[in-house]
């Protein structure tokens, strides 16, 4: 008999609490948006001597995402407007500018780089960023992709240089669907294609991601989750932000993770796993029969992670981000280009980890969605 499907709490995944000493900030996106860039107040002696990033709320920063650029040839629908505009590249990082960071943050204890975009297969410098961080660093370089680009000979190229995992996006097994969700040309079967070439290359473990929306993919939670059983990886639901270039988020579209999985589970009966790190942003579950492959659900809506977070990002355009819904940025690139030493750059990463807040308030009264979109932030 199956079990029945517990409702996953709002106040997040059990092993995922934490309560210490901390000051009291606003949660990311309460209030009123301040402006982006300047230099973060200092944080505390005692925590720029630790050399480590350590915010106020006692959670230590290992997880680095690179946003390398901000352009991507899908549009999706919760992420991009078709006529949003691309920052001029001259504005954009340059590779020896996340080379030199990726190696500062490492040494500040960062052990996972994550490229993102925008599309990062789009940067025509994609290979030398992974070779330069590989030869900077020992930490571990994954990528997020569309998979639209994913070729054996690619892949093989990034692997050499450095790359360790990817992870691929994939919202619909529709080609109707897909069309409408992404506004490309790109069909779901062009990205299966990128998911066996991924497989062939050894870049694991794999993991695919799709975000429900209600009334456009919502009832193909079980279909995706199949993919998990074929391919023998992690199928990921992430439930539906307000992230969109255009701030058309919508409530009554979102999915939660909770209904994803009872979906799933009429047909795969599933169960928790308990190997998760309390830093984890997904909450996973093996498949009852014991075919491989796991489901994993990430719900920053219904169940937020916050209190374990472990994550800091950087933009494109060089603003250092302390959580993916802050309405405050911290200018990184102006340091970059005006001289700052090794231990400035150091400095001011400590600082901007400081001033990250205690949540995101997506459910609260006073939340405020950041101006700029996930192809913006990077993901």
């Amino acid at each position: 008999m199956r079990a029945p499907v517990p409702d996953i709490p709002a106040s997040g995944h059990p092993s995922r609490s934490w309560s210490g000493a901390h000051i009291t900030l606003p949660q990311c996106g309460a209030g009123t948006p301040r402006e982006f860039g300047g230099l973060p107040p200092a944080a505390p002696a005692s925590v720029r001597s630790g050399r480590r990033m350590i915010d106020s709320h006692g959670r230590t920063i290992r997880d680095l995402r690179i946003s390398i650029t901000d352009r991507c040839n899908f549009r999706c629908v919760y992420c991009m407007e078709p006529d949003v505009r691309f920052a001029p590249r001259q504005s954009l990082l340059t590779v020896s500018e996340i080379v030199r960071v990726a190696a500062i943050a490492e040494s500040l204890g960062v052990r996972k780089v994550r490229l993102t975009g925008g599309e990062p297969t789009l940067h025509p410098e994609l290979s030398a960023i992974i070779a330069g961080i590989r030869r900077a660093t020992s930490v571990e370089i994954a990528m997020i992709t569309n998979a639209s680009r994913l070729t054996r000979t690619a892949l093989r190229e990034w692997k050499a240089a450095g790359l360790a995992r990817v992870t691929i996006s994939i919202d619909s097994l529709r080609a109707d669907r897909f069309a409408r969700l992404t506004r490309s040309t790109v069909s779901p079967a062009d990205v299966l294609k990128g998911v066996e070439a991924v497989i062939a290359e050894g870049l694991t473990p794999l993991k695919l991601n799709a975000v429900l929306i209600r009334g456009h993919n919502d009832e193909e939670a079980a279909d995706l989750a199949a993919l998990a059983r074929r391919y023998a990886i992690e199928m990921r639901f992430i439930e539906y932000m307000p992230l969109d270039s255009g701030h058309a988020w919508d409530r009554s579209r979102w999915v939660s993770a909770a209904e994803t999985r009872a979906a799933i589970e009429a047909r795969y009966p599933l169960v928790a796993c308990e190997d998760d790190a309390p830093s984890a942003t997904a909450r996973t579950f093996a498949f009852v029969d014991g075919t491989p492959g796991r489901v994993g659900f990430i719900a920053p809506v219904s169940s937020p992670f916050c209190g374990a977070c472990s994550r800091l990002r950087l933009t494109a355009d060089g603003k250092v981000r302390p959580c993916l819904f802050s309405t405050t940025e911290w200018d990184l690139l102006s340091l970059l280009r005006e001289g700052a030493t090794d231990a400035d750059l150091a400095d001011f990463l400590i600082d901007a980890t400081w001033t990250k807040q205690a949540g995101h308030g997506i459910s609260g009264p006073g939340f405020v969605q950041p101006e700029r979109p996930m192809s913006a932030i990077g993901g």
